[in-house]
């Protein structure tokens, strides 16, 4: 028998709950986003000052910084988007810079708002999972569900042993003792040596600064792993789909939650929006066009002959771990978990 949920109470007029779950179900943040709205006095309920603890439903008037949020009535709905990032783009709403954001590049989700599972920075690609369901990115993202990360590192230089050595043992950083659970060699020309790398957290660039700490530089990175989740080979970069009801359910169990049957239409469009591309292409699963195909085989953003990708049969990208990993030769633990 999988992992039972907690019970998700439908959400009617005259069945109110904390107002810091009642958000989070409808996507307005994970619990710990919203509670810090909360504890910043950013939420009025009833036009009362929101503390932690209050509880509220549907009915009530509910405003976050002045603006009001309309909460449907029923259990919210539990998607998840798998989206390819591009380097270039930062994971928020908004940038004093400028600079493009991931959000305008995606759907509307048919309820809620896409909340983002971890972050990527603006330099890095690859996989991004995002949700309507504020108990699973909670979950995901808390360090004590260790849910896996695993990345492709470009490295300017050749890691020794000794460094190796020190990687998957444990190196300090300003915020504590940081880990890799595994590190393999992927291949590489000249001075750009390819790794594939596993961890359990997702500390602000934590892998750049770790493989800063043993004395070299990323020259690039990209997700190819997320938990269960693999990047597509067949979503191009600046394309997203949904996860499918087999996708979010091994997701959800991974870490005791269970997902319930999916509900009928794609989310809505995200017509308007600057570099929102037409909802048919966005949200399929198809092989992407030649044309946005990388080199060979590679699928797009991803290494191709200097890091091979085990999914097509020989190399180091592989996606494969979904449950525990081992650590380096080494056997040394490390303390870089929060």
């Amino acid at each position: 028998m999988g992992p039972l949920r907690p019970k998700m109470p439908e959400i009617g007029n005259d069945e109110p709950i904390r107002i810091q779950k009642l958000l989070s179900m409808h996507g307005r943040g994970s619990r710990r986003e919203v509670d810090d709205l909360i504890a910043s006095g950013r939420v009025m309920v009833n036009d009362q000052v929101a503390k932690l603890g209050d509880r509220a439903s549907a009915a009530d008037r509910i405003l976050v910084d002045g603006k009001p949020i309309h909460l449907a009535a029923g259990t919210p709905e539990q998607a998840v988007l798998l989206y390819h990032k591009p380097a270039g783009e930062i994971v928020s709403h908004d940038d004093p810079e400028g600079r493009p954001s991931i959000f305008a590049n995606l759907p509307r989700p048919r309820s809620g708002r896409w909340i983002p599972v971890g972050r990527l920075d603006f330099n890095t690609s690859g996989l991004l999972l995002l949700t309507t369901w504020g108990d699973l990115a909670a979950r995901l993202t808390h360090p004590s569900h260790e849910v896996e990360r695993e990345y492709a590192v470009r490295v300017l230089g050749e890691l020794t042993p000794e460094q190796r050595a020190q990687l998957t043992a444990g190196v300090q950083l300003e915020d504590g003792m940081a880990q890799f659970d595994q590190l393999e060699e992927a291949g590489g020309d000249g001075i750009n040596r390819w790794y594939s790398v596993t961890l359990r957290e997702g500390r602000n660039r934590e892998v750049r600064r770790m493989v800063e700490a043993v004395g070299l530089v990323v020259s690039r990175l990209i997700r190819v792993r997320f938990g269960t989740i693999v990047l597509p080979r067949d979503l191009p970069r600046g394309r997203a789909r949904l996860a499918t009801p087999a996708e979010l359910q091994a997701l959800a169990s991974a870490v005791g939650l269970q997902a319930e049957a999916p509900r009928q239409g794609p989310p809505r469009a995200a017509a308007g929006r600057r570099g929102a591309a037409k909802p048919e292409r966005r949200l399929g699963t198809g092989a992407a066009p030649r044309s946005e195909r990388g080199p060979g085989r590679a699928a797009p953003d991803r290494p191709a002959r200097s890091a091979p990708d085990r999914r097509a049969g020989g190399g180091a990208f592989s996606g494969r771990r979904t449950g525990t990993a081992s650590r380096g030769k080494s056997g040394a633990g490390g303390s870089g978990r929060s």
